[in-house]
């Protein structure tokens, strides 16, 4: 058996793996030995069926799956021993061509794309942008009166608004706008007009009030979703494709009353007793949102970052043509063109990730255990705050954070954004950081830049 590399180029090479027919024959008649002990031949005890035999309905599936197995490995360890950092996975080049049946002795040759080498230091020198986002009044305000919505209360009201909700009794009509026989007639049904889809038939709802009467069309104002017709309706979903105009006439409104500032509404959104007073509730507020546009400047951070650590490391040379290769194996639905078509943005991410792992590398950057629990928690958090449930309680938090690193698909996100967290906390402790402070206009406005 022989393995030999052949450079093609910096970043490009063929691996050859050669066989004859000594390195996997006694492999193969062990493999038809125990074959013959499982599989009996009809006419033959378990392990009495002849050599010949066995080789005659077996042979080529046999020696097939012996010599991918030692070839498999024979790659894998010459890979492993001599540190051949790869891009993808080696691919069998194309002019290989192995007959199972009529040789005995094969050559296998495999394409490999190599990543490139550089070097990467960072130091006080290398200036990145960070842009600190100004909190305003006006977003404290903002957000507290989002808080005084949220936490309101509906209360009955003389005029529909938008944000009302209305109960009223629903008529089917005919076209010339009469009341239809046996058409469907709702006695109770609800209509909120900031649901409405189609903007012309949600006019017609606000300013309605109590005892008012109007014509309507439910298909086009739901855009003909049959889930929400068929609520409105009262109806079942195979009966709910109706197209005609209905009357619709006002029994109740309910309108938003927002929640008045107090206690109760502090410890509605902060968790009881975290503000005693207006003063306090408000410098809570004005930390959470400081807290929010932190994470938005981190993000543009990671932007800037490798925009910077990019132009540092300069254009790096790639095995293009086999990644292209190797990219269009593994993504069975894109082809040829699609490929050629998104591969300059797939080489930049590849770039940026080759970097990443070398800062990493230098910097001996590690997930730890810790990493994975303070994400994980993170990501329950948000998931219980999806479906408006704010300060759960920390065993019920645990538990659910647990579960998620059970998870392998979350395990492996969280894997990846510690990964990411990391890198980019090394970055800023070993580069300059050019602060600016900004608004939330000025820092929007920088994600209109290309």
């Amino acid at each position: 058996m022989n393995v030999t590399l052949d450079k093609t180029g910096n970043v490009s090479g063929v691996l050859t793996v050669s066989l004859v027919e000594e390195d996997y024959q006694a492999e193969v008649k062990k493999q038809l030995s125990e074959l013959g002990r499982r599989r009996p031949i009809k006419g033959f005890r378990p392990g009495h069926v002849p050599a010949a035999l066995l080789k005659k309905y077996y042979g080529g599936q046999v020696t097939a799956e012996v010599v991918d197995q030692i070839v498999s490995r024979e790659l894998s360890n010459y890979i492993r021993e001599n540190n051949i950092d790869l891009l993808g996975e080696p691919m069998l080049s194309k002019d290989t061509k192995v007959d199972l049946v009529a040789e005995k002795n094969f050559d296998f040759k495999f394409d490999l794309g190599f990543a490139p080498e550089f070097e990467i230091k960072l130091d006080k020198r290398v200036k990145v942008p960070y842009y600190n986002i100004e909190v305003t009044q006006e977003m404290v305000d903002n957000q507290n009166n989002a808080y005084k919505k949220r936490f309101g209360t509906q209360v009955p009201g003389d005029v529909a608004n938008e944000d009302a909700l209305m109960r009223g009794s629903m008529v089917e009509l005919n076209e010339d706008g009469t009341p239809k026989e046996g058409g469907i007639n709702v006695e109770k049904t609800i209509v909120s007009p900031k649901y409405i889809k189609d903007d012309i038939e949600k006019e017609k709802f606000v300013g309605l009030k109590v005892d008012d009467e109007i014509i309507f069309n439910p298909y086009n104002a739901y855009n003909g979703n049959i889930t929400e017709l068929a609520a409105m309706l009262a109806v079942d979903k195979d009966k709910a494709d109706v197209k005609s105009n209905f009357t619709f006439k006002v029994t109740e409104i309910l309108v938003n009353k927002d929640a008045e500032m107090g206690q109760e509404l502090f410890d509605m959104v902060l968790g009881k007793d975290v503000a005693k007073n207006e003063e306090e509730y408000f410098a809570k507020i004005r930390e959470m949102l400081a807290g929010q546009l932190k994470n938005d400047s981190n993000y543009r951070f990671t932007i800037d970052a490798e925009s910077v650590l990019k132009k540092k490391v300069g254009e790096l040379e790639l095995p293009d043509e086999f990644l292209k290769r190797y990219l269009e194996s593994v993504n069975k639905d894109a082809d040829a063109a699609k490929i050629e078509e998104e591969y300059p943005r797939t080489r930049e991410e590849i770039v940026w990730q080759l970097i990443k792992e070398k800062i990493a590398k230098n910097y001996d950057v590690k997930i730890e255990k810790e990493d994975q629990l303070r994400l994980a928690r993170i990501y329950a958090a948000q998931q219980f705050a999806q479906y408006g449930i704010g300060n759960v309680p920390d065993e019920t938090l645990d538990r659910y954070t647990d579960e998620l690193l059970q998870n392998k698909d979350y395990a492996t996100e969280i894997n990846r954004r510690a990964f990411e967290d990391k890198v980019f906390a090394t970055i800023r402790d070993n580069v300059s950081l050019n602060e600016k402070n900004v608004t939330v206009e000025e820092f929007n406005k920088l994600f209109e830049k290309k």
